[in-house]
């Protein structure tokens, strides 16, 4: 699932291709403003706000989409095209003044907004450790206004802290030696939100670290404990344990913890040796 790192990176390619062009026709096919046409107007400028994607045209309007499990953003260069089958997933179609096509691909919210009005999208959501407003005591705050909140479902919330993800919340936990369920109260605050800001900064912007963790770029090293279940810690060699988030959660996100590194707080299972 695309964290806030995806959607950051997704934006900064997406500028240094397409800024200040102009679209010669195209449309939206979905959402509050399906059929509209955005022939005339000019690609003024990208946002971020955690997982959120915001492309703002000269005519005063932004378009707000999100990929959330499924959707993804793509370009074809001038007099090539998309097979039919993938051209039908597409949400928002937009050709370029000089040929090429912008394609938003099975996106499952696109919805257009007055730019002045972005707030009715994403004022919900919390500080976002890849936006210059970033603001670690309030995000700080809003996870301490419920402290016997389980850590992974408290990291997950967006209106607390925005564009952590699955992986993020799995990976801080190990890093903060905390039990994934553990009450997120039971962590020193503030060093969590400092943690959670360097490692989502690296992971944005620094070439070769996208989503690494452990600082090792081999394949089936690069993360503590996520997707690593039943295979041995990387640091004290005890098999990763895995179980479902959510029963029947849509998103499919499950949760990886190293039972020795992590021990639920309480209980004298440390897990098995790898």
């Amino acid at each position: 699932m695309p964290e806030g790192d995806s959607v950051y990176r997704l934006r900064r390619h997406l500028e240094a291709a397409t800024l200040g062009a102009r679209v010669r026709d195209g449309e939206l096919r979905s959402g509050n403003a399906a059929g509209r046409s955005l022939a005339g107007v000019r690609i003024d400028g990208y946002d971020t706000h955690g997982k959120h994607l915001l492309t703002r045209f000269d005519d005063g309007s932004t378009l707000h989409t999100h990929l959330r499990m499924q959707g993804s953003w793509t370009i074809t260069r001038a007099g090539r095209s998309l097979p039919s089958a993938v051209r039908e997933t597409a949400r928002v179609r937009l050709r370029l003044d000089d040929g090429r096509e912008m394609w938003g691909l099975d996106l499952p919210v696109v919805e257009l907004v007055p730019t002045v009005l972005e707030s009715r999208a994403i004022g919900h959501l919390g500080p976002d450790p890849l936006r210059d407003d970033w603001d670690a005591a309030e995000a700080a705050r809003r996870l301490s206004i419920r402290p016997d909140r389980p850590f992974v479902a408290a990291l997950l919330d967006q209106t607390a802290v925005a564009g952590l993800g699955n992986l993020w919340v799995n990976e801080l936990a190990f890093l903060r030696g905390i039990h994934p369920f553990a009450p997120i109260g039971m962590t020193d605050l503030e060093a969590l939100v400092a943690l959670a800001a360097r490692c989502l900064r690296i992971s944005a912007t620094v070439p070769g670290m996208y989503q690494v963790t452990t600082g090792d770029r081999r394949k089936g090293s690069s993360h503590w404990v996520t997707g690593r279940a039943g295979r041995p810690c990387l640091r004290c060699g005890t098999r990763v344990s895995v179980r479902d988030e959510v029963q029947n959660d849509p998103e499919q996100r499950r949760t990886w913890w190293c039972p020795r590194c992590q021990p639920l707080p309480g209980t004298a299972d440390v897990g098995t040796p790898g």
